[in-house]
This record gives structure tokens, C-alpha cells and sequence, in this order.
């Protein structure tokens, strides 16, 4: 750490707002000390939600984590549904929201309204699709999309659009959760998907894919999800290693891709909880170098993604490589996708040594380049090329939620 930095971190407080014991909060802390600061103070979800919000010090750096994983407060935000339920993501999103409208004071890692949009993919890809930023097609996308009101919904715009291959995903979903992959031809029809339809017809998560072919049972599914709002893109058939389609998840710190790992899988969906595995990075570069292109500008694509929230110091962006490992889409970015344990950062990237939440801290304690004015979020971080990390010219800001 720099002289400048080290100064600065002397007066550093962190606060963390997630689920006591939880491992994304641990992995933090554990950062955080390493830094050598003191462990961050931890605000519960279930007090935020309970109480309607939060307070802040003036100068607490508070980082916003995810509330899954903790059972009452899955119950506070979607009701009282089993937690391995598949519906509520709407009502799920409106409590999540209404929680990070009630954080009061400190300093923001994350800003509650970017928050809010990478949270709707439907907003989300509407604001990438903005700045340039490479998506599969979308019809639902933006304020202009197509609604879905249900599974007749769907196969209009399978029409309309000549998508006989396509993602149907809860627009407020993660973790694949509720996720269908369709494929249609020959008369026939077939979706995968992690979705138990129990006798009952709930919906609930499985960790095993399994696959609906007959019609009436994918409509059944799609029509129980589409009350909480659904998102469609076209299927981009991905690159392989060794037969497994493969993917990236690329971890973006203040502006700069910092972490990557390669995500494989015999089925369209990578998520290494539904069975998908890591692959060799390295041989995916090299396939990419091998097709003409540069790892750089691999890279490049998912800072560009980033770019688009430059008051939100870190995201995960989800990479797809087409077939023939030339062409790179962005599937998602995730607001919480740095929990990629044990990894170190990339070569060149700055965060050598570290993990995706080491990283984080560095870029907090390196603050803005004038060593005269206090660190006031990521927007002011200064990246390498000599202008605010994260932004870009021409690059839209995410808008503002609605109130």
C-alpha cells in the first residue's frame, strides 16, 4: 500500500449491511482485517427490514451485501412462502428496495438505485443495450419491451421475433432460479430448467436441472412466474471446452476486471450449484487468441458493463463467448457476484494476491488520486487511463428507480 493509502486507511471504519455469520459477510471482514483495520460493524438485514432502515456514521464506508441465504429474511422479504419456493421475486424485489431506501448516512459502495436496476434484468439490459454494450436480443427489454403476461405471451414473440431458442427468466431472479431454457423445432419443445413442479403445482428450486417436454407443463411453469415479471433474450449458442459449454463470470472492481473464472457445463446453464464446473481459463484465452482476438478486449466488454454503474465500486458480470470464441455477449450483471472463493486476481489487474473482496478493500484504501480529498465513493476512484474508474465517455448512468 502506498504511503497516501496507508494514511488513509488509519481513519477508515467499514460497515458491512448482510447476514451475521453468513460467508459473503466473513469473507469480507476477513478482508477488511487483512487490511489491517478493524473487522467491519455488521448491520442485520432483519434489523434493516424490521426497522425500516439504517443509520450511518458520516465517515462509515458501507458496502451493501446480499440478503440470501438466512430464512427470516427471505420470510420478511417475500412472505411466508418455503424458502426454496420459486415465485415471490417481485414482492422479494419491492422489499429489497424499500430496504436500501431506508440506508441513511455514510459513505455508499453501492448505489441504491443501480442497485434496483441490476436487480430488474429488464431495466438492466435495456441500459447496457444504451451504451453499446453487446446482449442477446431482447423483446422485453427497456420501458418499451413486450409484457409477458404468461406462456400464449411468450410464443407470440417466439414468432414474432424467429426465436426458436430462447432464455425465459424471472426479471427479478437469481442463481438461475426460476431460469428456463427453451428450444423449439420439428413440432417439438423442450425447456431446462432447476424449476419442481410439485403435485400441488408449487414451483420450487431444485439443485438438479431437469427437462419438460410436454408443452403444458412449461406453459403451467411460465404461467405461475409471469405475475412477478419475466425477461426474454435470445439463446446465444456458446463456445466449448471439451464439449461442455462454457461461460465466464469476470469480477469488475472500480472500473477494472480484477478476477475471471471459466464456467462449464453439458447443459445451457453454467452455475456451478446446478452441477456446471470450472473450466481452464487459461485455454479458454488461448482459444481466444487462437480465433484472432485479444484477451484484453475480452476483458474490455465486461468493464464496459460495469461502466454503466459507476457508483458501484463492484459487480459480476457474466460473459458469454459465441461459438467460435470471437463474439462475447453479456447474460447479466450481478450486484452481489463476487463470491468466488479462494480466487486470486488476475495478472496486470492490481489485485494480484488478493480475492474478489481484498480487491475491494485496496481500491477503498488507494481512494481518489489527489491525496487531499477524502475518499467519497467509487465514482471518484481514478482509473490508469486517467478518468473516473467505471465511467467512460458517452456511457449512460443507470437511471433512477421509481419511487
Amino acid at each position: 500500500m502506498s504511503t497516501n493509502g496507508t494514511a488513509r486507511a488509519a481513519g477508515v471504519r467499514f460497515a458491512v449491511v448482510g447476514n451475521p455469520g453468513n460467508r459473503r459477510v466473513t469473507l469480507f471482514a476477513d478482508a477488511v482485517r487483512a487490511a489491517g483495520l478493524p473487522g467491519p460493524r455488521v448491520v442485520p438485514w432483519t434489523e434493516v427490514l424490521h426497522r425500516g432502515g439504517a443509520d450511518f456514521a458520516p465517515g462509515e464506508v458501507v458496502r451493501v451485501d446480499s440478503p440470501g441465504e438466512q430464512p427470516e429474511v427471505d420470510r420478511m422479504l417475500r412472505g411466508d412462502l418455503e424458502p426454496t419456493r420459486v415465485e415471490g421475486s417481485a414482492r422479494w424485489y419491492a422489499g429489497f428496495t424499500s430496504g436500501l431506501r431506508g440506508l441513511r448516512g455514510g459513505v455508499r459502495l453501492d448505489d441504491p438505485d443501480e442497485l434496483s436496476v441490476l436487480f430488474d434484468k429488464r431495466r438492466c439490459h435495456a441500459v447496457l443495450n444504451a451504451a453499446g454494450v453487446p446482449v442477446p436480443f431482447s423483446p422485453t427489454s427497456g420501458p418499451d419491451g413486450a409484457a409477458v403476461r404468461g406462456w400464449d405471451d411468450v410464443r407470440t414473440l417466439m414468432r414474432t421475433h424467429r426465436m426458436s431458442r430462447l432464455f425465459v427468466k424471472p426479471a427479478h431472479g437469481s442463481s438461475a432460479s426460476g431460469v428456463l431454457a427453451v428450444e423449439a423445432g420439428g413440432g417439438r419443445i423442450r425447456a431446462t430448467t432447476s424449476v419442481e413442479v410439485t403435485a400441488q403445482g408449487r414451483l420450487h428450486n431444485s439443485l438438479r436441472l431437469r427437462r419438460y417436454e410436454d408443452e403444458r407443463d412449461i406453459a403451467a411453469v411460465v404461467d405461475a412466474l409471469a405475475p412477478d415479471g419475466l425477461h426474454l433474450e435470445r439463446w446465444v449458442p456458446k463456445a466449448s471446452q471439451q464439449g461442455r459449454a462454457t461461460d465466464f463470470r469476470v469480477v469488475v472492481v472500480a472500473g477494472r476486471a480484477t478476477h475471471a473464472v471459466a464456467r462449464t457445463s453439458r447443459s445451457p446453464l453454467t452455475n456451478l450449484h446446478l452441477g456446471g464446473r470450472r473450466g481452464d481459463l487459461g485455454a479458454a484465452r488461448a482459444a481466444v487468441v487462437a480465433a484472432g482476438g485479444l484477451w484484453r478486449d475480452v476483458l474490455e466488454v465486461c468493464e464496459r458493463a460495469a461502466a454503466c454503474f459507476p457508483r458501484t465500486l463492484c459487480v459480476g458480470v457474466d460473459l458469454l463467448p459465441a461459438i467460435g470464441w470471437r463474439r462475447m455477449f453479456v447474460g447479466e450483471v450481478n450486484a452481489f457476484g463476487d463470491l468466488l472463493p479462494g480466487l486470486t486476481g488476475l495478472p496486470g489487474s492490481g489485485a494480484e494476491g488478493l480475492d474478489t473482496y481484498g480487491a475491494q478493500v485496496a481500491a477503498v484504501l488507494r481512494g481518489p488520486a489527489h491525496p487531499d480529498v477524502r475518499w467519497p465513493g467509487p465514482e471518484a476512484l481514478t482509473s490508469p487511463r486517467g478518468r473516473p474508474a467505471g465511467e467512460r465517455p458517452g456511457a449512460p448512468r443507470a437511471p433512477a428507480a421509481p419511487a
